[in-house]
């Protein structure tokens, strides 16, 4: 017979982890931990302790330190918004974005619901073309018939007859890649954040030119909020869905004028796309790149109270959610990690087409004038450095407030930190993150338990509210 040793040895290394971990006399205490990160795939590992103490006599009002803790450490949440890098975490940040988007929609969450009757538009801004890329088709149309076509310089086709389904890798690969302009591509991606800044600008100026009022005089009377989210379509190119509100001067506690209506709205946003004219930094080795919105632009109205017309604001902030965890590596137009230089970029699992736009990011990275654009660095989202999704300051409210009020929610006992005598004094080092094997299957155990539950709590939820 082996001994326990030997017969532990012969165990697969996550068998021999999980039998470490639930033999530790601080088992139950860990499954706590991990419990209340929800999972997360990579908690950080933190060390140290806090202090409460009352101001006037020094009296240690609460005190926590992780030296009682399972391997003296505390495991917090990673936060990271990726479903690709941690799932639980990303579930959660959906879930925030849900409610951030649909209070600027509806109210609540500190905002009137006087909101969900301002006028309100769900607005698509596409990247304009870098050349013709096959593309999804439907009910047995071609992908780009052109009889009697005449090749390109590079002696390539430029005309493809077949039937793409979403599923064909094809889509949106370019059909030459010799004539796809990739430095523009790249420098448009890199300016995306001027470009949505000159589109604001300008709705401002055009409202102000379609009713007749001056700029300054305009923003003494409206104000525009909006909250954005970036999506990477097939072809790797960023477009951008927007939900813009019209409020007034002083922000959602104050009605726009009665002549600030979707209708007046709609065509200004068009307008105001369309006039975009932007410029890249000069390089000697390409001029001037002239940088615009695309021409296909989509502004939809959303459903007031009451209406039946235009899209709903639970399906547009559900639909906003969806986007936000999605990364670059989802959509396999890019990664989720920085490249290190050529040879990571020709190692990564990506299209030919990506992997030449991470190129060109590094190849124009590497000139003096473009260096303040960091291209390099962001070589891994194809140049584009803007955060997934941002809002304007008084939209809604904010990733940190809703945290706060789930932490308090959570909270079991009083926060004396909120005490007007207290004062807290925190000591926290990072000392890792991660799982080890065994307890990384734990965790995932723990967060499909803990989806499923949400899933059986929003569907009896649905069901009793369908009752009513």
């Amino acid at each position: 017979m082996l001994d326990r040793t030997a017969r532990l040895r012969q165990l697969s290394e996550v068998d021999q982890d999980l039998i470490r971990l639930v033999q530790d006399p601080r088992f139950h205490r860990w499954l706590e931990q991990v419990n209340a990160t929800g999972g997360c795939a990579h908690p950080v590992h933190l060390t140290g302790s806090t202090t409460t103490r009352d101001s006037g006599t020094g009296e240690i009002l609460h005190h926590y330190d992780t030296a009682e803790e399972p391997g003296e450490r505390l495991l917090v949440r990673c936060r990271n918004r990726r479903a690709t890098v941690c799932a639980p975490c990303s579930r959660l940040h959906a879930d925030d974005t849900f409610h951030l988007v649909r209070a600027g929609l509806v109210g609540g969450k500190s905002l009137p619901a006087e909101v969900r009757d301002r006028p309100r538009l769900f607005v698509t801004l596409t990247a304009p073309s870098f050349g013709p890329v096959h593309r999804v088709t439907a009910n047995g149309e071609r992908c780009r018939p052109r009889r009697n076509a005449d090749p390109c310089e590079h002696g390539r086709s430029l005309s493809c007859p077949a039937v793409h389904d979403g599923t064909d890798a094809l889509v949106g690969q370019p059909l030459c890649p010799s004539c796809y302009d990739y430095p523009a591509h790249v420098l448009w991606h890199a300016n995306a954040g001027r470009l949505w800044k000159a589109f604001t600008d300008n709705l401002y100026n055009h409202l102000a030119a379609r009713t007749g009022r001056t700029r300054s005089g305009l923003r003494r009377t409206v104000r525009i909020s909006y909250a954005k989210v970036a999506e990477y379509q097939r072809r790797a190119a960023v477009h951008v869905h927007a939900v813009i509100r019209l409020d007034g001067a002083s922000g959602p506690g104050d009605p726009p004028p009665i002549w600030a209506t979707t209708d007046v709205l709609a065509p200004v946003v068009r307008t105001a796309a369309a006039t975009v004219r932007l410029r890249s930094p000069y390089s000697r080795a390409m001029g001037e790149q002239e940088l615009r919105w695309g021409t296909q632009l989509d502004v939809r109205p959303l459903r007031a109270f009451g209406d039946h017309g235009g899209l709903a604001d639970d399906a547009v902030a559900a639909y906003v959610a969806k986007y936000v965890t999605k990364g670059a590596a989802d959509t396999s137009a890019g990664l989720d990690h920085a490249v290190t230089g050529p040879d990571s970029i020709n190692a990564a699992p990506l299209s030919a087409h990506v992997q030449a736009l991470m190129h060109t990011c590094w190849r124009l990275g590497g000139l003096p004038e473009l260096e303040p654009l960091r291209l390099r660095a962001w070589a891994h989202t194809l140049g584009y450095r803007g955060h997934i999704l941002t809002k304007s300051r008084v939209y809604s409210t904010t990733y940190a407030a809703l945290r706060a009020e789930r932490a308090d929610f959570e909270r079991s006992a009083p926060d004396v930190a909120e005490e007007p005598d207290a004062i807290t004094e925190v000591q926290w080092r990072y000392v890792g993150s991660g799982h080890s094997p065994g307890a990384a299957l734990i965790a995932a155990g723990i967060a499909e338990d803990q989806a499923q539950n949400r899933e059986i709590s929003r569907a009896e939820t649905s069901g009793s509210e369908a009752c009513r």
